[in-house]
């Protein structure tokens, strides 16, 4: 069993746009995961999403390897899940002059877990943009998604759009781009996260799921990030999208059930 994580430092997408990565599972899982964050170091810096708690040192060293705590104007959450909102407290502690943006519901379903002041908060949904000083960021929510809080964000000055959960794949080991991932296990990948996270999709009206799809191919984007991806670039946000296009009618393998936790207990057991 691997003891030593594979660390991958932030490395920058597109001007002043930088990804900070994470992940779990690795030796001791098959795959691993992606636990994203992302950090705009633009005229009004903005952290994206705050990765998971146990990942707290290392998230905001990097995040702060990036941009000083006081210089940092927003924190933007994606979605309520904790995978998302680990560090959100101490990140917001750490940086005076950031202003959360979450909306509602999201508060809602968080309820006492978020510790910060009311004061502090911009309440923000699917359709909006947000003037961080030198761009204008638009929230659009992506396809596919497992909480009814998920927006999106688009930066139309470097094409660069955080899906949150979607456009995600396993890792067969850690890397920085999906060109590193073989491509069948890439696509199939994806199509397996995107049911998994969003078993509604078979309920879905397929006209209307791929107008969704649509509106996040009709932006444009030059580079896709998110939380459970590597970078997907060039060529590979076509073919994104086409996975993301077909995956309702696909046919993925199954979640692992109790003879695979039977396995994993005899182990542990042992």
């Amino acid at each position: 069993m691997q003891t030593t994580k594979t660390r991958i430092l932030p490395t920058q997408i597109a001007a002043e746009t930088f990804l900070v990565h994470d992940h779990a599972g690795e030796g001791s899982a098959p795959v691993s995961i992606a636990l994203n964050a992302m950090v705009i170091r633009g005229e009004q810096p903005v952290v994206v999403d705050t990765g998971a708690t146990e990942h707290r040192t290392q998230f905001l060293d990097d995040v702060f390897s990036i941009v000083e705590p006081e210089d940092v104007r927003w924190v933007f959450i994606s979605h309520d899940d904790v995978d998302h909102t680990g560090n959100v407290n101490p990140l917001m502690a750490a940086c005076p002059n950031a202003t959360l943006v979450i909306d509602w519901f999201m508060q809602e379903r968080m309820g006492a877990t978020l510790e910060v002041s009311p004061l502090r908060w911009r309440w923000m949904r699917d359709g909006e943009a947000l003037d961080v000083g030198d761009r204008q960021l638009q929230l659009v929510r992506p396809p596919v998604y497992d909480s009814p809080t998920t927006r999106g964000l688009f930066d139309p000055t470097t094409g660069v759009y955080w899906a949150s959960d979607a456009f995600a794949t396993p890792m067969p080991v850690p890397v920085h781009d999906v060109v590193e991932i073989d491509r069948e296990v890439w696509t199939e990948g994806m199509a397996t996260f995107n049911q998994y996270i969003s078993p509604w999709l078979e309920l879905a009206d397929e006209r209307r799921y791929l107008q969704t799809v649509d509106r996040i191919a009709a932006l444009q984007p030059t580079t896709i990030a998110g939380c459970h991806t590597p970078v997907i670039a060039g060529d590979q946000v076509a073919d994104a999208l086409d996975i993301t296009r077909r995956t309702p009618g696909l046919t993925v393998p199954a979640q692992p059930d109790q003879v695979v936790l039977d396995q994993i207990q005899r182990t542990l057991a042992a």
